[in-house]
């Protein structure tokens, strides 16, 4: 356990970090989950949930969730999956 007024501090920091990343991850994967159930049920608003999903992965890797080249190979793989629904 830490003692130092600024470990202390840094600790709180972290744990406030990790719930609000844990939260935004959370919304990713459910949209990213989302997308890809309509796709194999080759539902006509794929493409809307594709911009959705795509919005909130770049959003969370500006917000540092993720990093922007795992953000980017994500869209990436996404969007490679639409023309073949």
């Amino acid at each position: 356990m830490a003692n130092h007024p600024s470990a202390l501090k840094r600790m709180r920091q972290n744990e406030k970090r990790r719930v609000r990343n844990m939260s935004y991850r959370s919304k990713m994967k459910t949209a990213v989950k989302g997308y890809l159930d309509a796709v194999e049920a080759k539902s006509a608003d794929a493409a809307d949930l594709l911009k959705s999903a795509a919005r909130l992965i770049s959003k969370g890797a500006s917000k540092g969730v993720i990093h922007k080249n795992t953000a980017s190979r994500t869209i990436s793989r996404l969007t490679k999956r639409l023309p073949a629904a």
